[in-house]
């Protein structure tokens, strides 16, 4: 499966962050929305991801005087992205490797999308569970 197909029929905008914003306003966004993480746009294209992660590393470097500072200081960048025709195991690796949770999905240099580890682990479950039902109506049958 591939993350296009993840993706399809999605709904709804992708919560994103200005680079200048505070990382005191991206942190009450990350909270208000309840997610971990959203992407940092600069000019209309996307310039790193803000995550609770960001925040914890930066909190522990300078301590609340951090919350004052501009999330295009704290953002990890240059973002880790996927293109909507990479495998879902592939996207599954990249995330395994970098130790990220999050990958915006571009194409032809726009985002279009951002998906989950838990997105990625949810689709292999399914996938694996109607294989495994697969392989059990076939024994049942033979």
């Amino acid at each position: 499966m591939t993350i296009a197909r993840l993706i399809e029929g999605r709904t709804g905008t992708i919560i994103t962050c200005d680079a200048d914003a505070s990382v005191r306003e991206g942190v009450a966004l990350l909270a208000e929305r309840r997610i971990g993480a959203m992407p940092v746009m600069e000019n209309g294209s996307i310039a790193g991801v803000f995550s609770e992660r960001d925040v914890i590393r930066q909190l522990q470097a300078l301590g609340p005087a951090m919350l004052d500072r501009k999330l295009r200081d704290v953002m990890t960048s240059p973002p880790v992205t996927v293109e909507p025709e990479t495998s879902v195991l592939a996207a599954l690796g990249l995330m395994t490797r970098r130790r990220i949770r999050h990958l915006p999905v571009m194409r032809d240099g726009e985002m279009i999308g951002l998906v989950s580890i838990g997105d990625l682990v949810k689709s292999r479950i399914e996938h694996v569970e109607s294989e495994a039902e697969a392989l059990r109506t076939y024994i049942q049958t033979a």
